[in-house]
């Protein structure tokens, strides 16, 4: 099983540590699948920036960032180099290792928290 830990902007929240993501799993599958939350107005299909995460490390682990993906990080809140939207970061190897930081979520338009 591939391990993703993450960390958060809002110090407030602890980090966590999954290590039962599956090889298919896209990182936002993986924070819905364990009550992490991670805005994702559009539904999953690469057409917002909500679920914008930094991918710390474990960049190896995941496919090349798309034209029409780096064109809606380009309208998240501060992105950098390794900013990704955890909708497109689909888990290539079952033996994964990531450290994904999640953005202060309470900026972005349609916070449920």
């Amino acid at each position: 099983m591939a391990k993703i830990k993450f960390t958060f902007e809002d110090d407030s929240i602890a980090a966590r540590e999954i290590d039962s993501a599956k090889k298919g799993d896209t990182i936002l599958d993986v924070a819905e699948d364990h009550d992490i939350h991670l805005n994702h107005n559009c539904g999953c299909v690469c057409a917002c920036s909500t679920c914008h995460v930094y991918v710390l490390s474990g960049h190896e682990f995941l496919p090349e960032i798309t034209d029409r993906e780096e064109d809606f990080i380009d309208r998240a809140i501060n992105p950098t180099l390794d900013s990704r939207l955890g909708c497109q970061c689909i888990i290539e190897d079952e033996n994964a290792e990531l450290v994904v930081r999640i953005p202060d979520q309470s900026q972005i338009i349609g916070h449920e928290h």
